[in-house]
């Protein structure tokens, strides 16, 4: 995180407090912001650090003009439109960004006198080994939670709590004894054909989507 951004954390934090004062808004956030409501709970309160884009998503999302984050403002300020957003969980606009910070990049490159510098590179190397072994275990750790999850689903697909086959002869039965006319009879057969197609074709999707997820980081 830059300095400048460091200096507006505290400003922003207060700004995003004041949003979610109300009982489920924090919540209702996060759903337009397309995060969890764990993790917005985990940055309103101070837990989790978050960046500028973050913060300048919150502002496009809930109509807020743009830099209305980086003043300090009372209850009063906020603007009636966004309530109105957040209590109806009506997005002003898409956001795809991240709420993780972004590293400093570093702005000083000190060089090396006499080959000191290739020996602290040395030195530094198995450290850096260490701490790519650490994100690739962390990595693959919440790939496996991800792919039992993904696994969990197929189940459930592959296993409906009622058969498809029983599920059209009760359908039949239903069309047999109302003897609907002939849109109606169309309309309830086309949908059941395209219930059965779509959760094979989701089944596919799921089972595709977990040999993927069990392959990323084996490489």
């Amino acid at each position: 995180m830059d300095d400048a951004n460091a200096t507006l954390m505290p400003l922003w934090r207060a700004n995003l407090a004041l949003l979610t004062r109300e009982v489920g808004s924090a919540t209702r956030l996060a759903r337009m912001m397309t995060f969890s409501a764990s993790h917005m709970k985990l940055i309103v309160s101070g837990e989790r650090d978050f960046s500028a884009e973050f913060v300048r998503g919150v502002e496009a999302v809930t109509g807020l003009p743009e830099g209305w984050m980086d003043l300090h403002h009372d209850s009063g300020d906020v603007p009636d439109d966004t309530r109105e957003a957040i209590a109806s969980e009506t997005p002003r606009a898409r956001f795809r960004g991240t709420a993780h910070p972004v590293r400093k990049a570093p702005v000083l490159r000190v060089e090396p006198i006499f080959g000191q510098g290739a020996k602290r590179e040395e030195a530094a190397a198995p450290a850096h080994a260490a701490d790519a072994h650490r994100r690739l275990a962390g990595m693959r750790k919440i790939r496996d939670l991800a792919a039992q999850d993904v696994r969990k689903l197929e189940r459930y697909l592959s296993v409906p709590p009622v058969e498809p086959a029983v599920l059209r002869a009760r359908i039949e039965d239903v069309i047999a004894y109302a003897d609907p006319d002939e849109r109606v009879r169309a309309d309830l057969e086309g949908r059941l054909e395209q219930i059965e197609k779509h959760r094979e074709l989701l089944l596919r999707h799921v089972t595709r989507l977990h040999a993927l997820l069990s392959r990323l980081g084996d490489d």
